[in-house]
């Protein structure tokens, strides 16, 4: 899986968001706090609010809160508001795929790797990462020394 920039950083300011509730938070506050470029996370938080994780308000009194309790929000629900589903090939979703021959059960793996996406990042919300409790099939596949291998 690669995770871009935006997403991290979509990541992180939701968890500075959430971290401030009740009390808005500014895209200041987080540009500092998470030392992300201040237009970047402006234009991230535009596209967090347009998907529904995130609420704005203007002014001098202004700033960021979740749309939506903590609890209900899953990573994965991040990832997807800025870089669209969490698995494809070459922009196209695994059950669309085609092959042929040999290649054919290829389709099956492309499957296989968004389950195991979606098993993991479905399942985390940002309550959990701001309590530092994972649930326990995450802390689990972490306890596995091979997922600590660079590749």
């Amino acid at each position: 899986m690669h995770l871009t920039a935006s997403a991290d950083y979509a990541l992180r300011a939701v968890l500075e968001i959430a971290a401030a509730d009740p009390e808005l938070t500014t895209a200041e506050r987080i540009s500092k706090a998470q030392c992300i470029p201040l237009k970047f996370i402006e234009n991230i938080l535009g596209t967090l609010k347009r998907a529904g994780i995130v609420n704005a308000r203007r002014g001098v009194d202004g700033g960021y809160w979740l749309a939506k309790p903590a609890t209900r929000i899953a990573l994965a629900d991040v990832i997807r508001a800025i870089e669209g589903p969490l698995a494809n090939v070459r922009g196209t979703r695994p059950e669309q795929l085609r092959y042929s021959g040999p290649a054919r059960p290829l389709k099956d793996v492309w499957i296989a790797v968004r389950a195991n996406l979606r098993s993991v990042l479905e399942e985390v919300t940002v309550a959990d990462v701001l309590r530092a409790k994972l649930p326990p099939v995450v802390s689990k596949l972490t306890r596995r020394s091979e997922a600590w291998q660079p590749h």
